[in-house]
């Protein structure tokens, strides 16, 4: 767990150190892996002042290791617009009508007693003339309003568990891979916290054309058909032993375990989710992201090449 006086030195550094501002029509790029030091905070934050101190703590929180795309809270960016939350991190498409990703951070204190609220709702701080889904967008259509960051992600608050039925934080999910294989992978990584881990957390979707529950293909759903079904879902886990002292900046190294998973969105996928292991390098090569970008390179490096191996305990 970090230090909070460390939180509070480098809110600090967010606020007060962008003099520059990227193009925002300019295209994700690749980390050039030039040889950034760890303690250079600057060149780790993103080019824009948050709007509020809890904007800037949340992002600290849950975009720890960087964001892998270009997203900024600017409308020209409507295919990579980034929306903070407390509870949250995301990318949002508006071509899509979905987060292209969700980052983050689950510990011990995200986890309580709240109820699931089952409360989907539009996000009505998407910018005011974009199209906002709705629960009934996904009515008999054969696919589940997937979440990207779990509900029982977020149990320590009802607060905390609203805003995972955002329908920003929801996607067309087949239900075979909503309710069992995802499923599966959210429980162990709940089971990796019980048993004293934090987690760092990415997850999202890629490509056009998902499997209903009837077995057919479909690309867009929706009362306007406005949003796109996924081909395929994806997630990185990065695994911490939870401490009360250390930055974790400094507990971070090669052998650091990371879990990549890419797998279908489909209703003929397998149960187990381990079969779906892949590399970071493997989910960048296909999305075109950069994970990890806050990390020393050669850490970088080692953690996106290595499929995770662990064997599960039954």
């Amino acid at each position: 767990m970090r230090q909070f006086i460390f939180t509070l030195c480098l809110c600090f550094v967010v606020l007060s150190s962008f003099a520059q501002k990227t193009n925002p029509a300019d295209p994700p790029k690749k980390n050039n892996k030039s040889g950034v030091k760890k303690d250079s905070l600057v060149k780790k934050t993103p080019p824009f002042l948050f709007k509020n101190t809890a904007d800037s703590l949340a992002f600290i929180e849950h975009a720890y290791l960087g964001i892998p795309s270009q997203a900024l809270p600017d409308t020209a960016q409507r295919k990579d617009f980034l929306l903070i939350k407390k509870q949250y991190v995301l990318s949002y498409n508006q071509a899509n009508n979905c987060a292209n990703w969700v980052s983050w951070h689950l510990s011990q204190e995200w986890v309580g007693e709240a109820e699931r609220s089952d409360k989907f709702v539009p996000d009505t701080t998407l910018p005011r003339k974009w199209y906002k889904a709705t629960p009934n967008d996904y009515r008999n259509t054969g696919f589940d309003r997937g979440h990207i960051c779990p509900s029982a992600d977020r149990t320590s608050s009802e607060e905390d568990n609203n805003a995972t039925f955002l329908m920003t934080n929801i996607f067309p999910q087949a239900p075979n891979n909503n309710q069992r294989t995802w499923k599966y992978l959210e429980d162990y990584a709940r089971r990796l916290v019980d048993e004293g881990n934090e987690l760092y957390i990415t997850a999202g979707v890629y490509g056009k054309g998902g499997v209903d529950k009837l077995a057919k293909l479909d690309t867009l759903i929706g009362t306007k058909s406005k949003i796109v079904v996924p081909e395929k879902v994806w997630k990185v886990i990065v695994v911490l032993p939870d401490k009360d002292t250390g930055i974790d900046f400094e507990r971070i190294d090669e052998n650091t375990r990371v879990i990549a998973v890419l797998m279908p969105n489909t209703q003929d996928l397998l149960t187990d989710w381990t079969q779906y292991r892949t590399t970071v390098d493997d989910i960048e090569a296909l999305t075109g992201y950069d994970f990890f970008k806050a990390l020393p390179p050669a850490i970088e490096e080692a953690l996106e090449k290595k499929i995770d191996a662990v064997v599960l305990k039954k």
